[in-house]
């Protein structure tokens, strides 16, 4: 397990960190200064990226869709067989101190658990009592709501869906689409949506949609894409506004000749796209879909936000 003896921190509640060395950072049941934080060169998230996370938007201080991050983080671990050591309630908890000692307002909570240090190198998993590494930490965001690509939109490349086929877990194995968000952000573009069997998958970081005849259209869920929160509470929300959705692969090509196209994710919430390779799409500005599945989804996330 890691080795750390740092007692707890002493900052009082609410306090704001005065530079980012002095943030409070959660590891294994420690609240530290996160100098002070050490994780094993021998944990397993460290040498084999056996480890899953889940990042949680904070708006007005409060955690939006924290429920549906603590599902999808319990099914991860369950898919990779690591044990879950922690309930929702401790998590909740630890979420909201760290709010409060690093002052976050709007922002990001990233939680990341790996199966544990095993002692060594291994490809055999380690004993099944191992216990797992927890790690939390938090940074603010000012204007996490007001991002100005919602009026401007966003621009993307399509690339090679290259990452291995079971993306529907929130492994930190993050390798290729970093690559692929360099390779966008070197051909002038703002991400990448990826490309497998000629049909869009998602993007880098975010789910994909496209919107025709009124009709918003994104890939169904399973093995090849990842089950985002944002994305179920966009088409929850969607169809309590009588939209119609229709959940199925689509060619670049359509997306390309689609109305409106955007993208959800939990820090990006949703964002129009405005140009897919060469293509413009629609008029080449943020379509009325996109602006309102926005405006609808923010206005709820901070009603239910805890």
């Amino acid at each position: 397990m890691t080795a750390t003896t740092a007692p707890p921190t002493t900052a009082p509640s609410g306090a704001v960190p005065s530079s980012p060395a002095q943030r409070t950072v959660y590891l294994n049941g420690d609240y530290l200064p996160e100098t002070e934080a050490r994780v094993s060169i021998f944990d397993r998230g460290f040498v084999m990226a056996d480890a899953v996370y889940e990042v949680t938007s904070v708006l007005d201080g409060k955690l939006v869709d924290f429920p549906g991050h603590m599902a999808r983080l319990d099914r991860s671990l369950s898919e990779l067989g690591i044990r879950n050591p922690m309930d929702s309630d401790d998590y909740l908890a630890v979420h909201r101190r760290l709010i409060a000692e690093n002052g976050i307002t709007d922002g990001m909570i990233y939680l990341q658990i790996s199966r544990g240090n095993g002692g060594d190198r291994d490809f055999v998993y380690p004993p099944a009592d191992t216990p797992p590494t927890v790690v939390l930490f938090g940074w603010n965001k000012p204007g996490l709501a007001d991002n100005p690509q919602a009026d401007t939109g966003l621009t993307v490349v399509t690339l090679p869906d290259l990452r291995w086929s079971r993306r529907d877990i929130k492994t930190v194995q993050l390798l290729y689409p970093s690559m692929a968000k360099m390779e966008a952000k070197a051909r002038g573009a703002d991400d990448a949506w990826l490309v497998e069997d000629g049909l869009v998958t998602e993007g880098t970081s975010n789910n994909a949609y496209i919107v025709k005849d009124g009709r918003i259209i994104t890939r169904a869920l399973s093995n090849d894409i990842l089950h985002g929160i944002t994305r179920a509470a966009v088409l929850r929300l969607a169809r309590e506004a009588q939209m119609t959705i229709e959940e199925r692969s689509f060619t670049v090509d359509e997306a390309q000749a689609a109305d409106e196209a955007f993208i959800t994710s939990a820090s990006a919430f949703v964002l129009p796209v405005v140009r897919i390779d060469d293509a413009t799409i629609g008029s080449g500005t943020p379509g009325p879909v996109a602006r309102r599945l926005r405006e609808i989804y923010l206005e709820e996330s901070r009603k239910a936000a805890i």
